[in-house]
């Protein structure tokens, strides 16, 4: 074997590690959380709400710490308006379970516990992998979703939100 061969499989060579680099803060990080799930109404108006927590340094949020509450309705709008404006593959949600929504069951179908639990992991899951990818982190409807109390389904996607993200701008 030649020694190029062998120096381009070596390790690169690293500064040691101190007790500030160990324990310090992440150069970048971008933690969300789905938890304290909710199920509120009655009959057919009855549903279950997630809140999603988010924290962040990176300087593309606005907010480097929110906590909104978000139903499964909420992840479709995000998924769909990801799918229609964006470049990146959107990765599926969990199943809308629609078996579990059929009257006259002998148990509470989608408001069972064990479902609305595996349910929100899937939906963590959903989020953190949308929300790790960098062409996903410049898109407004994201922002919206993780920051605003409220979606506004009525925003136009791809516009530059700017003025209220400094350091943000729009990719054409």
């Amino acid at each position: 074997m030649s020694d190029t061969a062998v120096a381009d499989t070596r390790r690169l060579n690293s500064k040691p590690q101190d007790l500030t680099d160990a324990y310090g803060p992440p150069s970048n990080f971008l933690e969300i959380d789905i938890f304290n799930p909710q199920t509120v109404g009655v009959g057919r108006a009855r549903f279950t709400t997630y809140e999603v927590r988010m924290r962040t340094n990176l300087p593309i949020f606005k907010l480097k710490e929110s906590c909104v509450r978000r139903r499964y309705s909420d992840f479709e709008w995000l998924k769909n308006e990801l799918e229609r404006d964006s470049k990146i593959v959107v990765p599926p949600l969990p199943g809308k379970a629609l078996k579990r929504q059929l009257p006259f069951r002998g148990d509470e179908g989608i408001f069972e516990e064990s479902f609305i639990e595996e349910r929100r992991q899937g939906l963590e899951q959903f989020i953190n992998k949308i929300a790790g990818h960098p062409l996903a982190q410049n898109e407004r409807c994201l922002h919206m979703f993780l920051q605003e109390e409220a979606i506004d389904r009525n925003y136009v996607p791809g516009k530059s939100f700017s003025h209220c993200c400094p350091g943000w701008s729009a990719v054409a």
